[in-house]
């Protein structure tokens, strides 16, 4: 761990390099009036908007909807098989299953899905979230796109494991907007000590705005979760009706959120921005690329990271950057070597490539001091978004 002490609070870092555009963010964080202790970094991190992907941020009494982002509560599930192994031709008949049965991208069901899958009626949590159900009754259950992904993967224990990351789809997204665009509104009306360029504007947690947000946030985190339940209940099925595998209670934890919790004896609101909550004997999932191993882990309750660990591996390359600079050939060729059915076709699908994360190797080690490794997973077929 380094530790930054130009800034009004300490920074902390369990990384060796960051880039330019995440630092300058960082020193934001720690100079916001309200917050607590340290500021803590993890090593998958590079910037975001307002705040970095795997940044910690507790506060004293604010909430700050750009810190928890535009995805709220996206997040993993595991889980595991009672299957040792999986041929080839079973193995593509069922990610062909997988993919008919849950849409991905900007797809979403043709059919209005069960209230049953659902987190509760949406009038008792919301202005966005009763005007978005009617939008997100048909999107639950649905993968989505960017870095969200299904994978069968082949565990150090002797398993097969199937491994979901998605998140709130487009009610994320309506929530984060509406309250992002509300505090910097109120932010000006208080002519707030926080810089607008900051891209921080936060609400108080007691106001009737924050309690507002708090409620709308927690909604799309059990959205998500919800989502990523129904897939795992589909894939379950595609596994069922080509083999005799049958799965244990799935593994869940969110990356997008911020919560009420104690440390240092004070009660503050940890905003986690694609960092993983890490408590002493808290099961956990670290993802790596579609090309590199994954892990399912037990955190080490440390308190200087807030109990958080990092999300996954963390982009090393923007998008744009790794279509215009990876190797196509060479990247299918690291990954036909692995055996791993992939969905790389094109340059434009290079910005899930391995290559644009970091060495997931080299994350693990960093956190080292954060999280045991339980198993380690590797890729045998990925669904991509």
């Amino acid at each position: 761990m380094r530790v930054c002490h130009t800034e009004k609070i300490p920074i902390k870092m369990w990384l060796e390099d960051i880039e330019e555009g995440a630092m300058s963010q960082l020193k934001n964080l720690a100079n916001l009036p309200f917050a607590f202790k340290h500021i803590a970094v993890m090593p998958d991190s590079h910037q975001g908007y307002g705040m970095p992907i795997g940044g910690v941020l507790a506060t004293k009494g604010m909430i700050i909807p750009n810190a928890v982002g535009v995805d709220i509560g996206c997040g993993m599930c595991a889980m595991r098989s009672s299957l040792e192994s999986l041929d080839r031709e079973t193995l593509k008949k069922i990610l062909g299953e997988i993919k008919a049965a849950v849409p991905v991208g900007f797809n979403h069901h043709k059919t209005r899905q069960e209230d049953a899958h659902m987190p509760g009626k949406p009038f008792e949590k919301g202005v966005v979230c009763e005007r978005e159900y009617r939008h997100a009754i048909f999107q639950v259950g649905t993968l989505g796109g960017g870095n969200h992904f299904i994978e069968i993967q082949k565990g150090s224990d002797g398993f097969i494991w199937v491994m979901v990351h998605s998140g709130s789809r487009n009610l994320g997204k309506q929530v984060a907007d509406h309250y992002n665009r509300m505090a910097i509104r109120l932010n000006e009306e208080w002519n707030s000590p926080v810089p607008k360029s900051y891209e921080l504007a936060f609400l108080p947690e007691n106001s009737d705005e924050g309690k507002a947000y708090i409620r709308e946030m927690n909604y799309c985190v059990e959205f998500a979760f919800r989502s990523r339940k129904l897939m795992t209940e589909r894939i379950a099925e595609c596994f069922l009706r080509n083999t005799r595998g049958t799965f244990e209670p799935i593994i869940n934890i969110a990356h997008n959120y911020a919560r009420k919790e104690n440390h240092f004896g004070q009660d503050v609101w940890v905003h986690r921005k694609g960092a993983t909550s890490a408590r002493e004997g808290e099961v956990g999932i670290i993802p790596g690329s579609q090309g590199t191993q994954s892990y399912i882990v037990k955190g080490k309750g440390n308190p200087e990271s807030f109990q958080s660990c990092s999300h996954g591996a963390g982009r090393k390359m923007g998008r744009k950057q790794a279509q215009r600079s990876l190797n196509l050939q060479e990247e299918i060729r690291k990954m036909d070597a692995q055996g791993i059915l992939h969905g790389i076709r094109g340059v434009h699908e290079l910005d899930e490539a391995p290559g644009a994360y970091k060495d997931i190797n080299e994350v693990m080690k960093q956190q080292s001091d954060l999280v045991d490794i339980w198993v380690e997973l590797s890729p045998l077929g990925v669904v991509k978004g």
